[in-house]
């Protein structure tokens, strides 16, 4: 059994934590609900192909949260500006969503600080659309 899915819960455990923290969120529960979505409204701005691109480098568990009832689009909106993305990434499951309005910025840096590997995360970025390296910026 490969590493990544042996140890999958118990990197998501330090993962899901660090989100908490670094969000100054109360729970896990409210964590998990930012962390997903950041996620969500980030693959909302990709292709198809794009998205399954940048799932490839996400642990695990994270990865399955990004794909989470996933809809593709054949032609995804461009990247808005930051306003526009926090006031999305708000609107996603409005009634359980407690994030913060720097949560995109604080899972960006919780996930560069996880189990990620930064130069994967960085070359992915590279070829994205215009907006997907600033979104993790």
């Amino acid at each position: 059994m490969p590493q990544t899915y042996f140890l999958a819960s118990r990197e998501f455990d330090t993962f899901i934590q660090d989100v908490r923290d670094t969000c100054m969120l109360q729970s896990h529960h409210q964590a998990y609900h930012t962390l997903r979505a950041v996620l969500h409204t980030f693959r909302s701005h990709l292709t198809t192909a794009d998205a399954l691109r940048f799932a490839d480098i996400l642990p695990a568990v994270t990865r399955a949260i990004f794909v989470e009832d996933w809809r593709p689009s054949d032609v995804p909106l461009p990247f808005p500006d930051r306003e526009a993305l926090v006031r999305e990434m708000k609107s996603v499951r409005k009634d359980h969503n407690l994030a913060p309005q720097t949560a995109i910025e604080d899972v960006a840096a919780a996930l560069r600080r996880s189990s990620i590997y930064e130069r994967e995360l960085d070359r992915v970025l590279r070829n994205l659309p215009e907006g997907a390296a600033a979104f993790w910026a």
